[in-house]
């Protein structure tokens, strides 16, 4: 019986700091954990991050580099309990390095059971955790912690890694292959390194065993039995199909606003980047005609940016069915170029007397505020004076648009106006 082999991301594990490819900001020269290893004066320590960029790996390498005895517990399988059993064995031998996979899932009862192990310094404690630890971890212990922010894999460390394996593994080298093509199987990925690998893998055996010497998107797509948008995150794609799913939900359409987002989803695209893309779509496209397309747009983007794919999708899709269903304006937007057009073309004009600022007596001397009028003490907090330059009176930059919301803006400018900007 042949004995059995471990799989190809066990097999590959990097055993050393310089061997880890990717999250060069906190592995490469002179990062504060290549110090730390250095010195020998680990700190406990919390990695956040997306599945499969290389927490479990980084906890090895650091307990090894630091020549210390290593514990792993899983929080889904852990409790009190062996919590405690771990500090005490931990006790007897001086010190060692305890990883807590998922650390985000103990209550605070198990995380106060490690807070005396890290204060005393028994343990040097290393989390890994897919949520944000501010609001998972208990601020005691997180204070106790230095905090690594994970990356997802780059597309060039994914290439990397490919190339590696197929020229350094065990099996898979003496497969002799070559990576033709590798928009399918990064699409896949979605910068797991652990998923690459697992797929890699497979699609290796698939190749050497009906004798294909390269590796390509067509046979990725059928090993892995499915198909996916293959998306050019940095090419033409990208500007095509955000600008698709932005003039869908300008066109008040938000089926093309989903089918465009699932696009960019399925394809690996950055979420925060489609966030932030609604909120300037929120003010340029829809503006005063509803104000909390921007409040909501906004939100969106904070709450993306705490969950994370996949439960992200859902939030963005809320957000872009909203806006498309939402009564537009681009009012707000013509009213600052507008003004910003006048300005390159005819210079900067000087601010009138009574609306400059007068701190000191000097200025008062030279009129500076001299005849402003206070606004809140005319009738409806309005009295009517100039607030444009002398050779600007009258100019409207800003017209509000034909939505209900805008009109009642138009009748308040026109009631309190009259007619001097034509509302």
């Amino acid at each position: 019986m042949s004995e059995l082999v471990a799989p190809l991301a066990e097999r590959m594990r990097p055993k050393r700091l310089e061997d880890v490819i990717g999250q060069e900001h906190i592995t490469g020269n002179g990062s504060i954990l290549q110090s730390a290893l250095a010195s020998k004066l680990v700190p406990s320590m919390i990695f956040w991050g997306p599945p499969g960029v290389g927490k479990t790996t980084l906890a090895q390498i650091v307990a090894q580099e630091a020549g210390l005895p290593f514990f792993q517990l899983s929080a889904i399988n852990s409790g009190v309990k062996e919590i405690r059993e771990v500090i005490e064995l931990s006790k007897k031998q001086s010190k060692t390095v305890v990883f807590i996979d998922e650390i985000h899932r103990f209550n605070k009862s198990q995380q106060d059971a490690l807070l005396q192990a890290v204060e005393k310094g028994w343990i040097i404690l290393i989390g890994a955790t897919t949520e944000n630890p501010s609001f998972e971890v208990n601020a005691a212990l997180l204070s106790r912690c230095q905090v690594y922010v994970l990356k997802h894999l780059e597309t060039d460390d994914l290439i990397k890694l490919i190339q590696k394996v197929l020229d350094q593994d065990i099996i898979l080298s003496t497969y002799q292959l070559k990576l033709k093509e590798h928009e399918a199987i990064l699409s896949i990925a979605s910068g797991d390194g652990r998923k690459l690998l697992n797929l890699v893998e497979l699609v290796a055996q698939y190749a050497y065993a009906n004798g294909i010497p390269e590796i390509t998107n067509d046979i990725v797509l059928k090993v892995a039995q499915q198909k996916i948008a293959i998306y050019d995150k940095q090419g033409e794609q990208h500007y095509d199909i955000i600008s698709a799913f932005i003039k869908s939900v300008r066109g008040s359409d938000p089926n093309g606003a989903i089918y465009w987002l699932a696009r960019m989803i399925e394809g690996g695209e950055n979420i925060r980047f489609i966030a932030r893309r609604m909120i300037i779509l929120a003010s340029e496209d829809i503006g005063n005609a509803n104000p909390n397309a921007l409040l909501l747009a906004n939100s969106c983007f904070e709450a993306v940016d705490k969950i994370g794919l996949p439960e992200a999708r859902i939030i963005l899709a809320q957000c872009a069915t909203y806006l498309a269903a939402s009564p537009k304006s681009n009012a707000s937007y013509l009213a600052i170029d507008y003004a910003l057009d006048t300005i390159r073309k005819n210079g900067q004009a000087s601010v009138p007397l009574h609306l400059r600022n007068a701190p000191t007596n000097f200025m008062k001397n030279l009129d500076y505020g001299k005849n402003y009028q206070y606004s809140h003490d005319g009738p409806g907090n309005f009295i009517e004076q100039e607030y444009l330059p002398d050779e600007l009176r009258g100019t409207k930059f800003y017209e509000p648009g034909n939505s209900a919301r805008e009109q009642e803006i138009k009748k308040f400018l026109k009631d309190r106006w009259k007619n001097k900007y034509g509302y």
